[in-house]
């Protein structure tokens, strides 16, 4: 068995607070990847506190919104708890960089890190979300949670979705199941895909596509995923028709064989009461999947 929490003396725990037998946390840490102070927020089922090995899921959050939003918000913690399920969100990015200009747009810059390792000036400095992560964050909780690192999926929300596929993507060794709210599915195609990868990447459009999740299906061989994805997509979604592109991810995924269960619903929008509408068909999806 691994040791629970706590964690290295340079982590600290700012709350926690019992919840359906487990405890929700939040923590901060000096982050080297980042270079800055970055908060990370963790539930644990009763099964994580008896000393089990349970699945994780990482849950990336979506624009305006931090580690705190999905735990708040979600209504996730009832299921995990039942299922022994570990919950683990970043914040969307790193705050307090003294970038000039990183808190003027909702879609850029502060909670708007699109999970990417920004290669322009000044923002490659802190703007580093993929490799915090994968190589750090991810690491971390390895070595000090009661997780099996063969059963860790990813699952996210709008600009989360989009990361969450494009991690799990980029690394299947890490994440063996992915699910998502309403992605950016097609980013170098929509506006605000088009306004953070000019941003943080540049002018050079043949780097953006390492960031877009239909690009990186399309470049795959074979189906990463077998088992197969799972995409909800609410139709009164405004933002469906041009930001989100789901319909180019499916014929992706169509072109490659990759198995993919894309659910539109009538009347949903893209907001949380969305999310937790259907959180416990995604969580029972990762467990299948990280379990089998």
């Amino acid at each position: 068995m691994k040791p629970l929490l706590p964690l290295p003396d340079e982590i600290t725990l700012l709350s926690q607070h019992a919840c359906h037998a487990g405890v929700q946390r939040f923590y901060q840490h000096a982050s080297k990847e980042i270079g800055l102070p970055m908060r990370f927020s963790v539930y644990l089922p009763p099964q994580a506190l008896a000393g089990a090995t349970c699945p994780a899921v990482f849950y990336l959050a979506g624009l305006t919104c931090t580690e705190e939003t999905f735990m708040i918000k979600g209504g996730a913690q009832a299921v995990a708890a039942r299922e022994g399920i570990i919950l683990i969100t970043p914040d969307t990015s790193p705050r307090n960089t003294n970038i000039p200009g990183d808190s003027d747009s909702w879609d850029f810059g502060v909670a708007a890190g699109f999970y990417l390792d920004a290669t322009e000036t000044p923002w490659s400095q802190h703007y580093r979300m993929h490799s915090y992560i994968v190589h750090e964050l991810r690491n971390i909780l390895l070595d000090h949670l009661p997780m099996d690192r063969q059963q860790v999926g990813i699952m996210g929300h709008s600009m989360g979705g989009h990361g969450a596929l494009v991690l799990a993507l980029r690394h299947p060794e890490y994440f063996h199941s992915v699910s998502a709210f309403a992605p950016i599915a097609a980013p170098t195609q929509c506006p605000w895909g088009n306004k953070a990868f000019s941003g943080y990447l540049g002018s050079d459009t043949t780097s953006w596509r390492a960031y877009d999740a239909t690009q990186l299906m399309l470049n795959q061989r074979q189906a990463p995923f077998p088992k197969g994805i799972l995409i909800d997509q609410g139709l009164d979604d405004k933002f469906l028709a041009e930001q989100l592109h789901p319909d180019q991810f499916a014929a992706a995924c169509q072109q490659i064989q990759q198995p993919l269960n894309l659910r539109y619903h009538a009347g949903y929008d893209h907001g949380y009461y969305f999310i937790t509408s259907f959180i416990e068909e995604h969580l029972l999806h990762h467990k299948q999947q990280l379990t089998a």
